[in-house]
């Protein structure tokens, strides 16, 4: 009898133990399989929340078919204590799973807003950008000028720790001009003591948050360009009349003031290599300005005779070979281009009026290019 009743407990145990595997196998089935959302949504997790609060949220969103089976299934991946703050974007149809990965992650903002600092040769523009979740689109909120009266809103947007920040660094602003903007961001810690070394600042954009330091920010543009000039030093052509990757800087910066299309980058590089192998000046007006500025301000104006007649270290018509420093940040492609210039006989360039340069390998054809400027600078003036 004993025999039949072990039979009966063990048959008994059997099948709780399928049963509760069967459970396990739906519920792991439940946990990864697509989820009720039919649109996108942007969840905000602000700091210190905690699941069972942003399950709620979810849940009441429609993203989730069960808020307490969501807190069950990250609780067994060990994930009930990676919750991070932020914005993230839940896409349609997340899986419980997908939901848990997105907002244990961390990282960079993938929904919600965000500031854009655009700091330009002559000003910087402020935009604020928000993610649409249906279409999976940022759309502008505002844009002003730095100099302009905030909008109302704007603040909100600062105060919002889940707002994603960037500043974006235009080719050829100067390294003055940058510390201007960074000054201009008032909620920025710590004050830079001097300018940094024209030329050392790599233009592009860079994320930061409101534990970073205007110094924080500035180390991170020089050690990103000391990065492309090193990199594009090893790829240079042979026999350039640059010594150093800081010459190869300064002609840079010049090639940077003198043309913002890409396809002329090279050329232009090869007429300024071309007259450095003749020992002909290089006669370009942006160094002359730079003279005259030093970088602080936009003369808004042509040279006068005078200036050009100036002797300074940086008057490339007065002064053979390239001046004592660059005279902007530039870009990676204008130091590729120094390194890495066409091979062309050019020795002179002016503008054609397209927006573009015409080049030429001597004197009398130059001489007619630049009638034909004028002409064109005399029919926009009628």
């Amino acid at each position: 009898m004993w025999r039949s009743a072990a039979s009966n407990i063990i048959s008994l145990l059997v099948a709780v133990l399928l049963l509760a595997g069967g459970i396990g196998i739906t519920a792991k089935s439940l946990y990864s399989s697509g989820g009720p959302l039919e649109t996108a949504i942007c969840v905000r997790i602000p700091v210190g929340s905690s699941f069972s609060v942003i399950s709620e949220e979810l849940e009441k969103k429609g993203a989730l078919q069960s808020a307490w089976f969501f807190r069950v299934g990250v609780r067994y991946q060990d994930k009930d204590t990676e919750l991070k703050a932020g914005s993230f974007l839940i896409p349609a149809f997340s899986t419980m799973e997908e939901i848990s990965n997105i907002i244990t992650k961390g990282g960079a903002n993938t929904c919600g807003t965000e500031i854009i600092y655009g700091v330009g040769v002559v000003s910087t523009s402020i935009r604020v950008r928000e993610l649409n979740p249906k279409t999976s689109k940022l759309e502008e909120k505002f844009v002003f000028k730095s100099d302009q009266k905030k909008p109302p809103a704007f603040s909100s947007f600062v105060s919002d720790k889940s707002t994603r920040r960037r500043i974006v660094i235009a080719e050829g602003a100067t390294s003055w001009r940058i510390v201007q903007a960074l000054n201009e961001i008032t909620y920025l810690a710590g004050d830079i003591k001097e300018i940094p070394q024209e030329g050392s600042l790599a233009p592009n954009s860079y994320e930061f948050g409101e534990k970073d330091s205007r110094s924080t920010i500035l180390k991170r543009m020089s050690i990103k360009q000391d990065g492309i000039l090193q990199k594009a030093w090893q790829s240079k052509l042979d026999n350039l009349p640059l010594k150093t990757p800081e010459e190869a800087l300064i002609l840079a910066s010049i090639i940077e003031k003198k043309t913002g299309i890409q396809s002329e980058r090279q050329i232009i590089a090869s007429v300024f290599i071309n007259r450095l192998r003749k020992g002909m000046p290089l006669q370009t007006d942006p160094t002359v300005i730079y003279g005259i500025t030093k970088g602080q301000k936009i003369l808004g104006r042509g040279l006068r005779q005078s200036e050009l007649r100036k002797d300074t270290p940086w008057n490339t018509y007065l002064r053979g070979g390239l001046p004592p420093t660059p005279i902007a940040n530039p870009g990676e492609e204008s130091i590729f281009a120094a390194l890495n210039p066409e091979n062309t006989d050019f020795i002179f360039f002016v503008a054609d009026g397209t927006g573009g340069h015409a080049f030429a390998t001597n004197l009398r054809d130059h001489n007619k290019n630049v009638a034909n400027w004028r002409a064109i600078e005399n029919n926009k003036k009628n």
